[in-house]
């Protein structure tokens, strides 16, 4: 578990690995930042076509599927998800997401999401992360280290396209930022 300490946040969270049990909380997290964050940088059709299928069972089929889900919660708090990260390992290449809710940004937890994710993925081998970053969290992968590699189109499940930036970070064995890599 991590309590966030290093800067001055308005909301005190800690973060812990999700469960079956914490499906719906991340599903409703997740929608707040489609509709809030996202809401900012894509137009309506594209908003709700995002956050079309966006539910539960999404999450409890990731899971199924080794995907692992990491959440910040306020303690002694409402319950509520305040940001969740994930980690999984794609055909091709180890991935990662990071949601906050719109009144949780810009206070350390998406960073702190992101870290533990990234810990996930160094534990699992990883050399690289990869992310398709919405528009809205280019600025943020680009201060969590990631590069962009590319520009294009992420497919949503409404069949609709929306614009983002492939990114990538590169890892190395001893940590991000250090010499000598993972083989």
């Amino acid at each position: 578990m991590i309590l966030q300490e290093d800067m001055e946040p308005t909301l005190n969270f800690e973060i812990r690995r999700a469960g079956l049990e914490d499906v719906d909380a991340i599903a409703a997290a997740h929608l707040d930042s489609i509709r809030s964050i996202g809401a900012l940088y894509y137009e309506p059709r594209i908003v709700s076509g995002w956050g079309a299928r966006v539910n539960g069972e999404l999450y409890a089929k990731a899971m199924a599927r080794a995907e692992v889900f990491f959440m910040a919660i306020e303690p002694g708090g409402p319950g509520e998800v305040l940001g969740f990260s994930s980690h999984r390992i794609g055909v091709d290449a180890h991935r990662t997401a990071v949601y906050v809710r719109a009144r949780a940004t810009r206070q350390g937890i998406g960073s702190a999401l992101f870290r533990t994710a990234e810990a996930a993925a160094i534990a699992a081998g990883a050399t690289a992360i990869h992310v398709d970053a919405s528009l809205a969290a280019v600025e943020f992968y680009t201060a969590n280290g990631f590069e962009e590699v590319g520009r294009g189109e992420h497919r949503l499940w409404s069949g609709r396209s929306m614009a983002c930036v492939f990114m990538q970070k590169e890892l190395t064995a001893n940590g991000p930022g250090r010499t000598g890599r993972y083989r």
